[in-house]
Protein backbone atom coordinates (compact mmCIF):
# COMPACT_ATOMS: atom_id res chain seq x y z
CA UNK A 1 0.00 0.00 0.00
CA UNK A 2 1.60 3.56 -0.81
CA UNK A 3 1.18 6.40 1.51
CA UNK A 4 -0.89 8.43 -0.54
CA UNK A 5 -3.10 6.44 -0.92
CA UNK A 6 -3.24 5.43 3.36
CA UNK A 7 -4.05 9.17 3.73
CA UNK A 8 -6.88 9.02 1.45
CA UNK A 9 -8.50 6.48 3.20
CA UNK A 10 -7.77 7.57 6.75
CA UNK A 11 -9.13 11.57 5.81
CA UNK A 12 -11.94 9.42 4.16
CA UNK A 13 -12.35 7.63 7.57
CA UNK A 14 -11.48 10.78 9.48
CA UNK A 15 -14.24 12.89 7.50
CA UNK A 16 -17.18 10.37 7.77
CA UNK A 17 -16.50 10.08 12.06
CA UNK A 18 -16.15 13.79 12.09
CA UNK A 19 -20.26 13.89 10.04
CA UNK A 20 -21.50 10.92 12.11
CA UNK A 21 -20.21 12.86 15.45
CA UNK A 22 -22.09 16.09 14.52
CA UNK A 23 -25.21 14.68 13.12
CA UNK A 24 -24.92 12.48 16.52
CA UNK A 25 -24.39 15.40 18.66
CA UNK A 26 -26.85 18.07 17.48
CA UNK A 27 -29.52 15.07 17.33
CA UNK A 28 -28.84 14.72 20.79
CA UNK A 29 -29.74 18.58 21.39
CA UNK A 30 -32.74 18.18 19.94
CA UNK A 31 -33.85 15.24 21.45
CA UNK A 32 -33.52 16.99 24.79
CA UNK A 33 -36.36 16.50 26.92
CA UNK A 34 -38.83 19.28 27.67
CA UNK A 35 -39.03 20.76 31.08
CA UNK A 36 -41.41 19.73 33.79
CA UNK A 37 -44.52 21.65 34.45
CA UNK A 38 -46.31 21.86 37.47
CA UNK A 39 -49.59 23.23 37.17
CA UNK A 40 -51.81 23.79 40.17
CA UNK A 41 -56.02 24.16 39.15
CA UNK A 42 -59.37 24.55 40.68
CA UNK A 43 -60.40 21.31 41.97
CA UNK A 44 -62.17 19.07 39.30
CA UNK A 45 -61.38 21.54 36.26
CA UNK A 46 -61.00 19.23 33.34
CA UNK A 47 -60.57 21.88 30.69
CA UNK A 48 -56.93 22.61 32.90
CA UNK A 49 -56.65 18.46 31.64
CA UNK A 50 -57.25 19.17 28.04
CA UNK A 51 -54.71 21.84 28.37
CA UNK A 52 -52.00 19.28 30.26
CA UNK A 53 -52.44 16.15 27.53
CA UNK A 54 -51.95 18.53 24.99
CA UNK A 55 -48.27 19.56 26.61
CA UNK A 56 -47.88 15.91 26.90
CA UNK A 57 -48.41 15.24 23.64
CA UNK A 58 -45.49 17.30 22.99
CA UNK A 59 -43.24 15.93 24.86
CA UNK A 60 -43.63 17.99 28.21
CA UNK A 61 -43.62 15.89 31.47
CA UNK A 62 -46.59 17.68 33.11
CA UNK A 63 -48.23 17.09 36.76
CA UNK A 64 -51.42 18.53 37.67
CA UNK A 65 -52.28 19.01 40.95
CA UNK A 66 -55.73 20.78 42.73
CA UNK A 67 -55.26 23.70 44.76
CA UNK A 68 -58.23 25.09 46.64
CA UNK A 69 -56.47 28.34 47.31
CA UNK A 70 -55.60 29.30 43.42
CA UNK A 71 -55.50 32.84 44.31
CA UNK A 72 -53.09 32.44 47.01
CA UNK A 73 -50.50 30.83 44.94
CA UNK A 74 -50.83 33.24 42.16
CA UNK A 75 -50.36 36.42 44.33
CA UNK A 76 -47.43 34.67 45.90
CA UNK A 77 -45.76 33.37 42.43
CA UNK A 78 -46.39 37.18 41.70
CA UNK A 79 -49.10 36.57 38.62
CA UNK A 80 -51.14 40.28 38.41
CA UNK A 81 -54.92 39.82 39.24
CA UNK A 82 -55.84 40.81 36.11
CA UNK A 83 -54.59 38.23 34.34
CA UNK A 84 -55.84 35.30 36.82
CA UNK A 85 -56.98 31.65 34.65
CA UNK A 86 -58.15 28.67 35.78
CA UNK A 87 -54.70 27.79 36.94
CA UNK A 88 -50.89 28.36 36.94
CA UNK A 89 -48.27 26.47 36.29
CA UNK A 90 -44.43 26.49 36.66
CA UNK A 91 -42.07 25.71 34.11
CA UNK A 92 -38.07 26.37 35.30
CA UNK A 93 -38.18 29.81 36.04
CA UNK A 94 -41.32 31.10 34.50
CA UNK A 95 -44.96 30.97 34.57
CA UNK A 96 -47.64 29.89 32.71
CA UNK A 97 -50.81 30.85 33.38
CA UNK A 98 -54.15 29.92 31.84
CA UNK A 99 -54.58 28.03 28.93
CA UNK A 100 -51.18 29.34 26.62
CA UNK A 101 -50.83 27.47 23.41
CA UNK A 102 -47.93 25.26 23.06
CA UNK A 103 -46.82 27.48 20.44
CA UNK A 104 -46.28 30.22 22.92
CA UNK A 105 -44.76 27.71 25.56
CA UNK A 106 -42.27 26.91 22.73
CA UNK A 107 -41.57 30.21 22.00
CA UNK A 108 -40.17 31.27 25.69
CA UNK A 109 -38.03 28.07 25.74
CA UNK A 110 -36.68 29.07 22.67
CA UNK A 111 -36.10 32.76 23.67
CA UNK A 112 -35.36 33.15 26.59
CA UNK A 113 -37.42 36.55 27.69
CA UNK A 114 -36.52 38.40 30.50
CA UNK A 115 -40.49 37.92 31.64
CA UNK A 116 -41.45 36.29 34.73
CA UNK A 117 -44.49 34.23 32.68
CA UNK A 118 -46.93 34.36 30.22
CA UNK A 119 -50.63 34.38 30.41
CA UNK A 120 -53.99 33.58 29.17
CA UNK A 121 -56.59 35.28 31.25
CA UNK A 122 -60.04 34.14 31.74
CA UNK A 123 -60.46 30.95 29.59
CA UNK A 124 -61.22 32.16 25.94
CA UNK A 125 -63.49 29.49 23.53
CA UNK A 126 -60.34 28.41 21.35
CA UNK A 127 -57.09 28.23 23.17
CA UNK A 128 -55.46 25.19 24.17
CA UNK A 129 -57.44 23.12 25.90
CA UNK A 130 -61.23 25.47 25.75
CA UNK A 131 -61.64 23.79 21.87
CA UNK A 132 -65.02 23.87 20.46
CA UNK A 133 -64.83 22.61 16.87
CA UNK A 134 -64.35 25.94 14.69
CA UNK A 135 -65.40 28.44 17.02
CA UNK A 136 -62.55 30.92 18.66
CA UNK A 137 -62.40 33.97 20.40
CA UNK A 138 -60.16 36.45 19.77
CA UNK A 139 -57.64 36.66 22.66
CA UNK A 140 -53.86 37.96 23.76
CA UNK A 141 -51.06 35.95 25.83
CA UNK A 142 -49.64 38.31 27.92
CA UNK A 143 -46.45 38.19 28.85
CA UNK A 144 -45.66 39.76 32.34
CA UNK A 145 -42.76 40.65 34.27
CA UNK A 146 -41.65 40.59 38.25
CA UNK A 147 -42.40 44.74 37.88
CA UNK A 148 -45.59 44.35 37.14
CA UNK A 149 -44.86 45.25 33.51
CA UNK A 150 -46.85 43.28 31.12
CA UNK A 151 -46.89 43.48 27.47
CA UNK A 152 -48.90 41.48 24.17
CA UNK A 153 -46.71 38.51 23.67
CA UNK A 154 -49.01 36.87 21.19
CA UNK A 155 -52.50 37.61 19.56
CA UNK A 156 -55.30 35.38 17.96
CA UNK A 157 -57.99 36.74 16.32
CA UNK A 158 -61.36 35.05 16.22
CA UNK A 159 -63.52 32.95 13.84
CA UNK A 160 -66.06 34.32 12.63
Amino acid sequence: MNHQSFFSRRRFVTGVLSVIAVVVFNKSILAAPMPKIVAYRNSGCSCCEKWAEKLRAAGFDVEMNDDDDLSSRREKAGVPDDLAGCHTAFMGDYIIEGHAPLADILRVLNEKPSILGIAVPDMPVGSSGMEMGDMRDAYDVVAFAIDGTQSIFAKYVANP
